[in-house]
Formats: structure tokens, C-alpha cells, sequence
């Protein structure tokens, strides 16, 4: 399981490595963004670009930003949005509000999906399940931001119960904050609760035909005490790495949503640092999420062998 973890590590960087660089190579072979010519940052930022290398190979420019970052953790300065701040900083000044929203969702989407999974996988075959299977696939193929038009307006539009946009400030856990984010996170609930329903559905119902399901009714146990000590504890093997992704993923925020809703977050911070072409503010936010999906692939595959001692990881057997 070590050699395994640590071979996935470094297929990990590599794959970061690569990604990164492709994507710094294509942002670099954009034209530069016009400069202000009156600004006081103007001077600095030409300065900056010049120690940057941005006259020479795209691949010793790309040397250059591996050295800032691994030497100095140096990830740039703002050229467009936030004209001469770090980039580092405006960053980890937009992270606390992506993670709040993400984080009210993950806490009632995950048990709920789950809770709906495990009654359609006992009421197999009948009307329930039936209708919550069906409504599983099609909360499933609408996109998030069709239910955020939809939630603005029968919610905040018709029943005026929430505000249209989250409220600013840095209170995150106050009553005020909580009910302005209350539309994003439904937004962002439907499509996490159908997954796991849908998941848990499936591998449950598969327990529950196996042949030791069978075995522990002979000897005596009810078909709730089979259901709760063996058929859940199984299909959990592959429900709870699924939630391990999840709560990495709660970094990683929601472009659209985050747009529509007006959080101040991360997905904010990338759609517009691709409109004022801040390419330094963008090659941060594409690392940040190309590193969030890696990491969370490696904790989902990781995981399987901590939660079932029969999979071993990397085993050539």
C-alpha cells in the first residue's frame, strides 16, 4: 500500500507538471494585455515581465515560474484585476467564500442522497422506486445553472424567501450569511444528492441479492439487521471514497453557479480573470483546480484499502 501511495504521488506531480505546463505555454502565446500608461504599477509590472523571461523560450519563461514557486512561493502579481497585489493573496482572499458554499452543500446533499438511495434499494421494483429513479436521471441531465435560474426565481424572485446574490463581508457562519448563500447551495445540492442516490441504489440492491445476505437470514437475523451489519457496511466500500472526493472537492467551487449567485469566490476570481486577460491570476486558478481533481482522485483510490482489507492496492495478485 506505501509503494503504491507513493508511486501515485508521483504520477500525480508529473501529471500536474505536464497539465501546467501546457496550459502556461498556451496562456504565454496570447498577446499581453495593454498596461495603463499613467498607473504607478505600470513601470513595476514591466519590470517584472522583463525578469520573467517574457522575451525568451516559452520553456525557460516556464522555468522561471517553477524556480519563483518552489524557491520564494512566488505565483505572480495581478496585471489586470487587482493591479499590482499577489496573486497568492487575492487568492486565499477569494478560497473562504468558494468553500462556505461548498461546504453547506456537502452536509445535507450527502446523507440525504445516501438516505434516498437506501429506501429505493429496499422498495426495489415498486412505485418508489420507480419514481426515485426516474427523477435521478433527470435531476441528473439538467445542468446546475437551469436549477439556479429556476430557484432565483420561484424562491427569491416570487416567494422573496432568500436574496438574490450572497451578502458580503467576511461573516461566514452568521444567520445572514447563511440564508444568502441557502440558493447556491440548493443549486448545487440537486446534482450531488441524485449521484449518490443513484449510487447507493445501485450497489446496495446488489448486496442484498448476493448470496450471504441469503446466508445471514438462515441464521436468524431480520432483514433489517442483515441490511444494517452487512449489505450497507458492503456497498459502503464504494459510497464513502465518493464522499472522501467530495470534501476535496469542496475547495474547488462552481464556476457558473459562483457567477450567477455573485460569490465572491474562486470560480469568480478564474471567469474573471479570463475576461481582463490576467494571465497570472488564471495560470494560479488552473493549477489550484488541476491539483484539486488530481488530489482527489488519489484519495478515492487510496481510500478503497483503508475501508475494505481485502483490496490491495497495486498488488500484481
Amino acid at each position: 500500500m506505501v509503494k503504491y501511495t507513493i508511486q501515485r504521488l508521483l504520477y500525480m506531480i508529473l501529471v500536474f507538471l505536464i497539465i501546467t505546463c501546457m496550459c502556461f505555454i498556451l496562456i504565454r502565446m496570447l498577446p499581453l494585455p495593454a498596461l495603463p500608461p499613467n498607473d504607478p504599477h505600470t513601470e513595476i509590472i514591466q519590470l517584472r515581465r522583463e525578469s520573467l523571461g517574457y522575451n525568451k523560450p516559452y520553456m525557460v519563461q516556464f522555468g522561471i515560474f517553477l524556480k519563483n514557486i518552489f524557491t520564494r512561493f512566488d505565483w505572480g502579481i495581478s496585471e489586470q484585476l487587482y493591479i499590482g497585489r499577489s496573486v497568492w493573496s487575492v487568492f486565499m482572499e477569494k478560497l473562504p467564500a468558494s468553500m462556505i458554499v461548498n461546504l453547506y452543500s456537502i452536509l445535507w446533499t450527502i446523507p440525504v442522497g445516501i438516505a434516498l438511495g437506501i429506501f429505493a434499494a429496499l422498495k426495489k421494483n415498486t412505485w418508489i422506486d420507480y419514481l426515485i429513479s426516474t427523477l435521478t436521471m433527470v435531476v441528473i441531465s439538467v445542468p446546475s445553472f437551469v436549477y439556479a435560474f429556476l430557484i432565483q426565481y420561484v424562491l427569491c424572485f416570487k416567494l422573496r424567501l432568500f436574496p438574490f446574490v450572497m451578502k458580503g463581508g467576511t461573516d461566514w457562519f452568521s444567520w445572514p450569511m447563511f440564508v444568502s448563500v441557502v440558493p447556491a447551495v440548493l443549486a448545487l445540492s440537486f446534482g450531488v444528492i441524485a449521484g449518490f442516490c443513484r449510487t447507493t441504489r445501485a450497489e446496495l440492491t446488489e448486496v442484498l441479492t448476493s448470496e450471504f445476505m441469503l446466508l445471514a437470514r438462515t441464521k436468524g437475523l431480520t432483514k433489517a439487521q442483515a441490511t444494517v451489519r452487512h449489505a450497507l457496511r458492503n456497498c459502503f466500500v464504494v459510497i464513502v471514497p465518493g464522499i472522501f472526493g467530495e470534501f476535496i472537492g469542496i475547495l474547488g467551487g462552481s464556476l457558473i453557479i459562483e457567477r450567477i449567485f455573485a460569490i465572491p469566490g474562486v470560480g469568480g476570481l478564474t471567469l474573471n480573470a479570463i475576461n481582463a486577460r490576467d494571465y497570472n491570476v488564471f495560470i494560479m486558478s488552473t493549477c489550484f483546480y488541476t491539483a484539486i481533481g488530481l488530489l482527489a482522485s488519489l484519495v478515492v483510490d487510496i481510500s478503497y484499502g483503508f475501508i475494505d482489507p481485502r483490496i490491495r492496492m497495486g498488488s500484481k495478485k
